[in-house]
């Protein structure tokens, strides 16, 4: 720690502004903010984006495959009934699979009636679930500071001052960074990260199609990387398509019909005819994973604290653990009468969630180098393997548990439970 550190750590705060401040305003911070409030604290978002854009139908094209736990966060907060549309998934096949091929005949196919808790997971669209954030943080009169950034933060032993790119100031016990893979917050806090460049970039829309997809999840592993074909409402599902980024990037600049043709013999005919469904966008891919997830009055959340491949769909599903563990942790201090940003407690979440994210970033990694190849040797034990785990029926179950995010120590809301 440098003098000029040290030197701040101990100017003393003495009036509050709010309890907590959240840096950024998409699904975690949104998320993160209702929990707090639901712990009883007074909480202010500060995010450079404005309201009015965040909940704009076309912000941005993903949708997400929430796993049982986060459908339990989000109901025990008051926001799942406000979702508009979400999709059961009921089934799920993995299978190898290469353009214009039948998928390998040696997959493995997940069922909802193997476990007693119902649909594996639920997609749901940004375009539904960010305004129904939003709406419930308004009703929850939660201070929203939009078009403004957290420009640099000084703490204290009492507080943290966290100045706003307006100029402006607050003070407050804690500061929580959902600012995103290149949290800016983390990187003035010193903290490093691990982590690497995938070459890879995901395409993702939205498609219509002729026959219905009886709420089955399809994950092909292609050459270049995966290809989910996830239902949604009606006859449309979600495509996120991953190819080589040079690759994805001359794929994007392609007309609507071009992109179809060389979408078409990836996606199959299945389905029946097919057709995009608004916009495309596009998401490179990397693994950042930082060293620690807390610093002086100061806690990392969501793509802040760890980025992974999205191969198994659990980006948003980790964040929202975090949230649901660092809430409960904040909470349960709170009423021990504990300083909520003194270093012991925010160590507890720090030891709860840090070694489960590494996990999830390495079994990520480790999945996609070995399926986002044409090596035959490899294509071969990994489809023997898929077959094998697909012949054991608990191995099977665990594995469709663990998607479910029904295994390990659960913080309470992602139970279902209040804090």
């Amino acid at each position: 720690m440098d003098n000029a550190r040290k030197a701040h750590i101990f100017t003393p705060v003495t009036q509050y502004d709010t309890d907590i401040v959240i840096a950024g305003g998409g699904l975690n911070g949104l998320t993160m903010a209702l929990a707090l409030t639901a712990g009883g604290f007074a909480v202010t978002v500060v995010d450079p984006v404005k309201k009015k854009t965040r909940a704009n139908a076309k912000f941005d094209g993903r949708s997400y495959a929430l796993s049982i736990a986060s459908k339990h966060v989000l109901t025990a907060l008051g926001v799942w009934d406000q979702i508009a549309d979400p999709q059961s998934i009921l089934e799920i096949k993995v299978t190898d699979g290469r353009a214009g091929e039948a998928p390998s005949p040696l997959m493995l196919a997940f069922d909802h009636a193997e476990i007693e808790e119902g649909p594996m997971g639920f997609m749901v669209e940004d375009r539904r679930l960010r305004p129904a954030l939003l709406a419930a943080t308004k009703a929850a009169g939660i201070t929203q500071l939009d078009g403004d950034s957290v420009a640099g933060s000084t703490a204290a032993l009492s507080g943290i001052t966290v100045q706003l790119g307006s100029g402006k100031s607050l003070n407050a016990r804690l500061l929580i960074a959902c600012d995103g893979k290149t949290s800016q917050i983390a990187q003035r806090a010193g903290i490093k990260r691990t982590g690497w460049n995938y070459d890879q970039t995901s395409l993702v829309c939205a498609i219509e199609h002729e026959k219905p997809h009886n709420s089955v999840a399809h994950q092909y592993f292609m050459p270049a990387g995966p290809l989910a074909i996830l239902p949604l409402a009606g006859n449309r599902v979600s495509i996120v398509w991953t190819e080589r980024s040079n690759n994805a990037a001359a794929i994007q600049a392609m007309g609507d019909a071009d992109y179809l043709n060389v979408l078409a013999p990836r996606f199959g005919d299945f389905l029946g005819d097919i057709k995009l469904a608004g916009d495309r966008f596009t998401y490179p891919l990397a693994l950042s994973i930082a060293e620690r997830f807390v610093d002086d009055r100061l806690a990392l959340v969501g793509d802040a604290a760890h980025a992974v491949h999205p191969i198994a769909g659990q980006g948003l599903n980790a964040g929202l653990k975090d949230i649901a563990a660092l809430a409960e942790v904040l909470t349960d201090a709170r009423r021990r009468g504990e300083d909520i940003g003194r270093a012991d407690v925010l160590a507890r979440y720090q030891r709860w969630r840090r070694f489960d994210t590494t996990a999830l970033a390495l079994a990520t990694d480790t999945f996609n180098k070995l399926f986002s190849n044409d090596n035959s040797a490899i294509r071969l034990v990994r489809d023997l393997g898929l077959g094998i785990t697909n012949a054991v029926p608990g191995l099977r179950r665990r594995f469709i548990r663990e998607a479910a995010g029904l295994t390990g120590d659960l913080p309470r809301l992602a139970r279902g439970k209040a804090l």
